[in-house]
């Protein structure tokens, strides 16, 4: 007999997430320790109101907000004057990078976190990231066997000198953790999911060190029969997806490949340079996918490292045509983005302006404040700043870490604990949305995949503000602004150059986020 309780939920999660009727559902707020976060359980979710017909002279506006304004809908009709300070002007005629999507990632961690919850809240979940009435993410990044947000270290062949990989086998985290989730995902997407591969280490059999965990490289010659080894290690886990009905669009030869060299890093790594993954990809790597009819059409994403490596490592492997002829775009992390500025994204755009730019991994509440803060609205701005940032400086798309952890911030296997935008408490059968998920739900509800950013100009500010602006598919754009100021609200005139006495005059909350569609 079907549960009143669960009965209730799925009358909710149609209603909310199946296009049946037009209302949201309210974020149910909680005061935790450091702000405002939605309680979902197993009879009721906060949804998102749909957009809805933007008709010229009117404009849509969601609003997310320190105070606890959760993408909150209003309309606003347009004037042809306005008596704001700040005025934001949006130029379609000056374009920029077509934007890719956003995304996160399927750890093993959020796979075991998933599984703590009713099936119906699973669902509820897939449903939230990644279908057109959730975020829409397009993007799931997938660690190629243990990673730090895993329970213990493993890979998908631990027999020594196995060079054939005769006993290669996915494993129990692959069929719990990671595939029912991505298939569940991949349905809900239609079909839009891009998945991505990223190892964060060999085989320990086949590492200097004899540990996955800890500095070290592959043993021997950069042709050797371990780097031939580990080239083919890469075929036959995508064969084995793809027999599992799951496909990748592209991966990354390492995760953070220079954190190999470091002698106290506690978690998974394998050691490359640029010179080194530039080797691997043109005489190894490459030649192995195109030889593959599973992995033939594979995109390749180089560096998967921090900012600090640019242009550098770009320059090393793109100016190879060995090896760039196999390379499609270059991946970044956001750990040290504080060292340089998102210009250096803009030059190295300027240098390789043929290979797209994607963020593949960010959390909060790495050091030194690990672990989640539940209602942290500063987390949930570094967010902002930083998307605002990045696809500012010509990244195409933006990828989140685990899409769900526990209260902890974990599991993790070296207690690398930190925040996520979902967090489970599996004792109460709830989760609770920080203020981060509603803040990704700003850019990616309405930046879908194909839209273009333009110009956008700010003058006279008086406020701490910054935005982006895109031009959609269907003749829509959208401008997002965010207010960093504590204390003050403003007002902003925002138009278009091509329809200057069409302006939209609005007020922004201190601490809060924008969106603003119209046509």
């Amino acid at each position: 007999m079907l549960k009143v309780s669960t009965f209730l939920f799925l009358f909710l999660g149609l209603a909310g997430f199946s296009g049946f009727e037009s209302k949201s559902l309210p974020c149910s707020q909680v005061q935790k320790d450091h702000g405002i976060v939605c309680r979902c359980n197993a009879t009721y979710c906060d949804t998102i109101e749909p957009l809805g017909t933007v008709t010229a002279g009117k404009a849509v506006i969601y609003t997310t907000s320190k105070k606890g304004k959760r993408m909150d809908r209003t309309e606003l009709k347009h004037s042809t004057s306005s008596n704001a300070k700040t005025k934001v002007y949006v130029n379609g005629t000056q374009t920029y990078q077509q934007i890719m999507g956003f995304g996160a990632a399927f750890t093993d961690a959020a796979g075991i976190n998933m599984l703590t919850l009713p099936q119906a809240m699973q669902d509820q979940i897939i449903q939230q990231y990644f279908s057109d009435d959730g975020l829409g993410y397009v993007f799931g990044r997938v660690p190629m066997a243990s990673c730090d947000f895993s329970t213990h270290e493993y890979s998908y062949d631990d027999v020594a000198f196995d060079f054939q990989l005769t006993k290669f086998n996915l494993t129990m985290e692959d069929f719990q953790y990671k595939i029912p989730f991505i298939k569940k995902a991949m349905a809900v997407s239609n079909g839009k999911l891009k998945l991505f591969a990223t190892p964060w280490s060999s085989p320990a059999w086949m590492k200097t060190s004899g540990r996955m965990i800890g500095a070290g490289e592959l043993i021997g010659d950069q042709n050797g029969k371990y780097y031939q080894t580990w080239a083919q290690y890469f075929v036959k886990f995508f064969e084995a997806y793809h027999a599992q009905g799951i496909d990748f669009w592209s991966l990354t030869p390492q995760n953070e490949p220079t954190t190999g060299i470091d002698p106290f890093w506690k978690w998974q790594t394998l050691y490359f340079d640029a010179s080194m993954e530039r080797n691997f990809i043109k005489k190894l790597l490459g030649p192995a996918l195109a030889a593959n009819p599973v992995t033939k059409n594979m995109k390749i994403m180089i560096n998967d490292d921090q900012r600090i490596n640019l242009p550098h490592w770009p320059k090393v492997i793109l100016s190879d045509p060995m090896a760039a002829q196999y390379v499609n775009g270059i991946a970044l992390h956001w750990y040290e983005d504080f060292i340089d500025p998102a210009t250096v994204v803009t030059e190295t755009h300027n240098l390789y302006p043929d290979y797209f730019i994607l963020a593949t991994e960010a959390c909060a509440g790495y050091e030194p404040a690990l672990g989640p803060k539940l209602g942290s609205w500063s987390r949930a701005e570094q967010y902002a700043n930083d998307l605002i940032k990045d696809i500012g400086n010509w990244v195409a798309g933006w990828v989140d870490w685990n899409y769900m952890l526990d209260l902890q911030g974990g599991p993790n296997l070296v207690k690398n604990f930190v925040d996520a935008t979902l967090i489970v408490n599996a004792t109460a059968q709830e989760y609770y949305k920080q203020p981060i998920w509603h803040v990704m739900a700003q850019f990616s509800k309405f930046i879908k995949p194909g839209s273009t950013r333009i110009q956008t100009t700010i003058i006279e500010k008086s406020v701490d503000v910054e935005g982006l602006s895109f031009l959609n598919a269907d003749g829509t754009k959208t401008v997002v602004l965010l207010n960093k100021n504590e204390v003050l609200d403003f007002e902003v005139a925002v138009s278009d150059v091509l329809a200057p006495n069409v302006i939209y005059d609005l007020t922004i909350q201190a601490n809060s986020l924008v969106t603003i569609v119209y046509k």
